[in-house]
């Protein structure tokens, strides 16, 4: 029934309604009224008869009394006139019948006992007793059929529920057009509802007919439609963005179902592998892979699918259509898409560009730029390699250090761009020279080393004898010119008993610098017995000089200015140098001392030196604090490993007054990598005090940017080497452009070295380096001049 009524439209619901309502109520109002007609017609009966009873008891009392049967019959002949009596009967005191009605419908009962007043059906008996002096004589007992009076009452109600039904039918074909009025709006706006939703044409209106409640819910509905036309035209032209922002998003997504199949991809994505996006779609992504990278990207898939929470990433190489080999940065994670089944999000980012420029970085930061050859930092690496296989297998190897002889002739004769050539021509003829599995390196300026693994001191010996031969023989042309050259080399063992790397360094070093003490031009074996190597007699001599220097005052110092590259004004800002000065009033540069001064531990001292002069010229040069914007100061590495230097450092502080924000101190990045911990310590000690730090010489040490973070300092000296060729190297521009970058990244600034010339400076001003510093700024000059 409810699902009956439910289908039926609004009209004829409301039709139905009307009709049932007003049916059920005549039904009621029938039963209403038979009911209470039906007990009225009783009542009345009763009270009527009651009343003719009371009166032939009252008439028969005497009859009764003197038992005169005819006298009481004849009060009861009365009772004739009454149509709806069907008996009456008179009853004596003990109850016996006394007379009755000839011709009754119902017989009387015989005696009077149990008899009373009652209904039975549609029969009322009415029972009235005899009473004289509060005693019972006698008794009345009449029975009448109500059936005639309540057939009339109820054609009586007939009548008027006919009058009823007739109101009903003209009030029901009045209220036909209002249910119209009322119904046609719903309809009509049921049906513009039911367009739109087939036909999502969101521009549709519904027709307003009145102001009433159906009038408020057709405005409503209006303006529900205005708002979902225009979130669905906002919708649309967001689904179109996303459309457009998906299949042209420069990374390749795909979206794949658990056995690797490609559900979707964008258009960037197929482009790149060279297909349609109908094409690739149910293809195995596997399909693209590179054949070396097969089993780890399936390997990569299975991780993904075991860990569904976690993010994946991994690079790798893909095949396009055309052949091409690109290499590309994957994530993936696992999601679950509307209809609850599992998809890898594969987000592939194309980074052969990055890939080839960083291998190319790679090479360079381990391969020397001029030559080619294997540089310092990758020769030390394979020394301690061969160091610890040695440990392993007691295997020998053979570390020899080569040092050119008179190549500062050809520098100085013909300039820096000669000595580069003849560098570059004699690693290319010591390449041909060694053994495949010989490593040869470019140690220095002029100096070369080659690992010989797997090979007897003896052999290494012969073999270095033989490239001592070929370099004397071999001539360098320049300009017209002819030069021979020679070649000092020395012959470390790697065994057993070997230190690490460096050390075995120290001992080739030792032993090329015996060679050159003998008279250059030959090969000389380590021996720790050997006390020519032991003496190092050039440096050693240097060691009494800057001592004596320290005592004497032999050192000055100079200044090199250092400029904001960007047009803000700034105060004086300069790096403290030290030059020596001989007994002959000649300036000795510091490259002729500091490696002494390094190697034989008096560093310390010597900054104590400069460190107390510094501050005594700032504290007593008139002005000079308040014109002062920042001044460098360079620290060894043993001089931060030196426990006493943070206490003398803030004794001059003290003793000179000089403001500590004004102090910078520079540490080379070798230095702070190679006692890494104590240097965070050293620098955080004097930054609390309010200095500044600059880390000197970056890029050319160890792994720069993995130590970076690590190191609290607030400048890096962009190492010069990198700076100097930025015009004509573009790796050397995006060395300078990476190192500038991730200073900036970690709110350091950045200082570069050897700006040479203004169109340096300009390029670097483009690249947003904030200081630079070099012969093309200003030279350096004493501090009295500065």
């Amino acid at each position: 029934m409810n699902k009956w009524f439910t289908a039926l439209s609004i009209k004829t619901k409301l039709l139905t309604i009307a009709v049932t309502s007003a049916l059920f109520s005549m039904l009621l109002a029938l039963v209403i009224l038979v009911t209470i007609n039906a007990a009225d017609v009783k009542r009345k009966a009763q009270d009527d008869l009651q009343a003719v009873a009371s009166l032939i008891a009252n008439r028969s009392v005497a009859a009764v009394m003197f038992d005169d049967a005819g006298v009481a019959k004849e009060n009861l002949i009365s009772l004739n006139s009454f149509p709806d009596l069907r008996s009456a009967c008179v009853y004596v005191k003990k109850g016996h019948l006394f007379t009755s009605l000839d011709n009754q419908a119902l017989p009387c009962p015989d005696v009077a006992y149990g008899l009373h007043t009652h209904y039975d059906n549609l029969m009322l008996y009415v029972y009235q007793a005899m009473v004289v002096d509060s005693e019972e004589i006698g008794a009345v007992y009449l029975a009448s059929d109500l059936s005639a009076a309540i057939w009339r009452e109820l054609k009586f109600v007939s009548l008027i529920i006919a009058v009823l039904f007739v109101a009903l039918f003209i009030t029901f074909l009045l209220t036909v057009p209002l249910l119209n009025r009322v119904a046609l709006p719903v309809a009509q706006l049921a049906k513009t509802a039911q367009r739109v939703s087939q036909d999502h044409d969101y521009s549709l209106r519904a027709e307003k007919h009145s102001s009433d409640e159906m009038g408020i819910l057709v405005d409503a509905f209006n303006d529900m439609l205005d708002t979902v036309e225009t979130q669905n035209k906002a919708l649309i032209a967001v689904k179109n963005n996303y459309q457009a922002l998906y299949d042209n998003n420069p990374t390749m997504v795909f979206n794949l179902d658990m056995q690797g199949r490609i559900v979707s991809v964008n258009r960037f994505g197929a482009k790149q592998l060279g297909l349609g996006v109908e094409e690739l779609q149910g293809c195995a992504i596997s399909n693209f892979s590179h054949p070396d990278d097969a089993a780890g990207f399936e390997q990569f898939f299975e991780t993904c699918r075991h860990h569904p929470e976690l993010i994946h990433r991994q690079e790798s190489r893909k095949i396009c259509r055309n052949g091409n080999v690109i290499w590309v940065r994957e994530t993936a994670r696992l999601v679950t898409d509307e209809s609850n089944f599992q998809r890898l999000l594969l987000v592939c980012e194309d980074i052969t560009e990055t890939r080839r420029l960083s291998e190319k970085i790679a090479y360079q930061a381990s391969h020397d730029e001029l030559t080619g050859l294997v540089n310092r930092r990758q020769f030390d690496i394979h020394i301690q390699s061969l160091v610890s296989q040695a440990e392993i297998d007691e295997s020998e190897h053979v570390l020899c250090y080569l040092d050119l002889d008179q190549f500062k002739i050809v520098n100085d004769t013909c300039g820096h761009l000669a000595g580069d050539e003849l560098l570059r021509q004699l690693g290319e003829v010591l390449r041909h020279q060694v053994r495949k599995t010989d490593i040869l390196a470019r140690l220095g300026g002029d100096e070369f080393g080659i690992l010989m693994s797997h090979c007897s001191v003896e052999q290494a010996f012969s073999t270095c004898e033989k490239l001592r031969n070929i370099i004397c023989d071999f001539q360098f042309a320049w300009e017209n010119r002819s030069f021979n050259i020679g070649v000092s080399v020395g012959i470390a063992p790697i065994n057993l008993t070997s230190g690490n790397a460096v050390d075995i360094l120290k001992e080739a070093d030792a032993a090329c610098y015996a060679a050159k003490e003998k008279g250059r031009n030959r090969v000389h074996v380590f021996s720790p017995d050997d006390e020519e190597l032991t003496l190092r007699q050039g440096e050693m001599q240097w060691v009494e000089k800057i001592r004596m220097g320290i005592e004497q005052n032999r050192f000055q110092l100079y200044g090199q200015l250092i400029v904001p590259i960007a047009s803000n004004d700034e105060g004086l800002h300069f790096e403290t140098l030290i030059r020596y000065i001989d007994e002959q009033g000649k300036v000795i540069p510091p490259g002729a001392f500091l490696p002494a001064a390094e190697r034989y531990n008096i560093a310390p001292p010597l900054d104590r030196w400069v460190i107390s002069r510094l501050f005594e010229h700032l504290a007593t040069t008139p002005n000079l604090l308040e014109r002062l914007e920042m001044c460098s100061v360079n620290l060894s590495g043993l001089s931060m490993s030196d426990e006493t230097m943070l206490t003398f450092i803030d004794e001059q502080f003290q003793k000179w007054h000089i403001p500590t924000h004004k102090i910078c101190f520079e540490i080379t990045e070798t230095a702070a990598i190679s006692n890494l911990s104590y240097a965070r310590q050293f620098i955080n000690s004097l930054r609390t005090k309010g200095c500044l730090f600059s880390l000197d010489d970056f890029g050319s040490g160890l792994s720069s940017f993995a130590y970076l973070k690590n190191l609290p300092v607030d400048f890096l000296k962009i190492d010069g080497l990198f700076v100097k060729d930025i015009l004509e190297d573009r790796v050397d521009l995006t060395m300078v452009k990476s190192i500038n970058e991730v200073a900036h990244v970690m709110s350091k600034k950045t200082i570069a070295e050897f700006v040479e010339n203004r169109d340096i400076f300009e390029l670097l001003k483009t690249l947003g380096v904030n200081y630079a510093q070099g012969y093309g700024i200003a030279k350096p000059v004493p501090l009295e001049e500065l």
